[in-house]
């Protein structure tokens, strides 16, 4: 059985949409989660031992990558990083956000093995 991918999912304040997605996949043996923010009021702040730990990055939004690109442009090799595109317009755990993060992570999932691959 192969080892379960880490995935570090990542917001702005890790308190609604990452939050939301470490725990609706917290339980899955394919993958292994952690979540993070990028703000300084991030209920966990995203560190460089986060980036060290995830074999990939899925943001909330395309500029959560480049925010991470520049705060952490002294690591030497950042994990691969996709946006799942979720704006900042629901609550934690919120049905629709629920049903939002499923079929994205899943694609993003399957676009990080195949590139494993090459």
């Amino acid at each position: 059985m192969t080892p379960p991918i880490k995935v570090l999912f990542v917001c702005g304040r890790n308190n609604r949409r990452s939050p939301t997605a470490e725990k609706i996949f917290k339980n899955s043996r394919r993958i292994s989660v952690r979540s993070a923010g990028v703000s300084d009021t991030s209920k966990h702040k995203i560190n460089e031992s986060d980036l060290a730990w995830a074999d990939l990055v899925l943001v909330m939004e395309r500029k959560y990558a480049s925010r991470i690109r520049d705060a952490f442009h002294r690591v030497d090799s950042l994990p691969p990083m996709e946006s799942l595109d979720i704006s900042d317009e629901y609550i934690f755990m919120q049905r629709e956000l629920v049903e939002l993060l499923r079929p994205a992570v899943a694609a993003a999932l399957e676009n990080f093995e195949l590139e494993q691959e090459l």
